[in-house]
């Protein structure tokens, strides 16, 4: 049914002074009126056809003109002309457009899955690490806050700390590792004071505070001693927890710390506050970078004896067993690209989130590719990522986290 606002002056109407609706040329004559003896400017009215009106029109083979149909593309030329391959599955179709490709993606990452490591130290500056391009040891009182602000901006609100220990203050027992007012318990209340939603992670382990660079005691004959480290480490665990820390995580690798840990924990009042345990962390070449970072090189030897063997696979199962019945909330698997199969591994047998850590080498690396135009570094590391993420790792702790974020925000800096 037609309608119409009609001015106050009575009018007749014809089809060249209504609006939005087709002449009769292409409207059937369902739709008329006669002439107006009267030409003076049209005034402002409407007139519309009702949804059963065009209905009627498409039914009595009056169809609307539409763009036609594009033809098929053209082979280039010298294109050999074959029968369809008679297949019934191809894939290809869902990888067609764009729009596709996103809708049917298997694997999202977002700032929400980083966890941003950051080196402390107890100077004014920043000092850039030589061996990772675009990482620095942080002054924790001014350029920590500032970087964290930077991360906050851009969706990464958990950080993991890392501190250079003065010589000075390293002795063979660690002892500055539970300092309540050491490096690292004064930066977590500096944050949480800046920042109180901030997630916080923080490193159980020896080496940096060790006079010997290793993540236990050391006893003369050069071994580390187990359950000594691991008492050690529960007085680390519980003065970070009591600065304020999140989540606490023993990078160690002794045997029963989680276990020794929780205890602890729970009874100082710290049931709230979860362990991220080192599960698979191997003695890998790739924490170069790192140790160069925090200066905390092995004064002897290697630590073979209590990281594992990067050619052990079922291995990780039997750690992974131990940190889940000693009260372990989050996995952990060190490095991460090159121990994608850990990842899937653990992911498969165990219901706790995985994280997975793409330790300094794999950072540099890339970096390294970047720099000499050998990749796009942008490019790498975005699919270096999602890899992890493919593979099983609910989080990931990266020193790309920033720039990360700042590519899957849109930003470019």
């Amino acid at each position: 049914m037609a309608s119409s606002t009609i001015p106050n002056t009575p009018l007749t109407l014809s089809s060249h002074t209504y609006v939005d609706l087709k002449s009769p040329s292409t409207l059937p004559n369902y739709l008329s009126f006669s002439s107006s003896k009267r030409r003076q400017p049209p005034s402002l009215f409407t007139v519309r056809a009702s949804d059963s009106d065009f209905e009627a029109a498409v039914v009595a083979g009056k169809v609307p003109e539409a763009p036609p149909v594009p033809p098929t593309p053209a082979a280039p030329a010298g294109t050999p002309v074959v029968p369809s391959l008679p297949i019934q599955r191809r894939p290809r179709r869902n990888r067609r457009s764009p729009v596709l490709r996103s809708a049917f993606q298997e694997t999202s990452i977002s700032p929400s899955n980083f966890v941003y490591p950051l080196f402390i130290h107890e100077g004014e500056e920043d000092t850039p690490i030589g061996a990772m391009p675009g990482c620095y040891r942080l002054g924790w009182r001014h350029g920590l806050v500032e970087e964290v602000a930077k991360a906050r901006d851009v969706g990464v609100n958990s950080v993991v700390l890392f501190p250079k220990i003065p010589d000075a203050l390293k002795t063979p027992t660690g002892d500055e590792a539970y300092n309540e007012d050491g490096l690292v318990p004064r930066t977590i209340r500096l944050l949480k004071d800046k920042y109180p939603d901030l997630i916080i992670y923080t490193d159980v382990a020896l080496d940096p505070y060790s006079s010997d660079g290793h993540d236990g005691i050391v006893r003369e004959d050069g071994v580390i001693m187990n359950d000594e480290t691991v008492h050690q480490l529960c007085k680390q665990a519980v003065a970070q927890a009591r600065a304020g820390a999140d989540v606490v995580s023993p990078s160690d690798m002794m045997d029963g710390r989680v276990g020794a840990m929780r205890v602890a924990l729970d009874a100082e009042g710290f049931q709230h506050v979860s362990i991220m345990s080192y599960t698979a962390k191997y003695a890998s070449s790739f924490y170069g970078p790192f140790r160069e970072a925090l200066d905390s090189n092995p004064r002897f030897g290697d630590k073979k004896t209590y990281q594992m063997n990067p050619a052990n696979y079922r291995e990780a199962l039997t750690e992974m067993r131990e940190d889940e019945s000693e009260g372990a909330d989050i996995l952990l698997v060190k490095p991460g690209l090159p121990y994608l199969d850990i990842i899937r591994l653990l992911r498969d047998n165990s219901p706790l989130p995985i994280a997975a850590y793409q330790v300094s080498g794999e950072y540099s690396m890339i970096k390294a590719g970047g720099a000499l135009k050998m990749i796009d570094e942008e490019k790498v590391m975005m699919e270096s990522l999602l890899c992890l993420r493919r593979a099983g790792a609910d989080i990931i702790l990266t020193y790309f986290a920033l720039q990360a974020a700042r590519t899957l925000c849109g930003e470019k800096r």
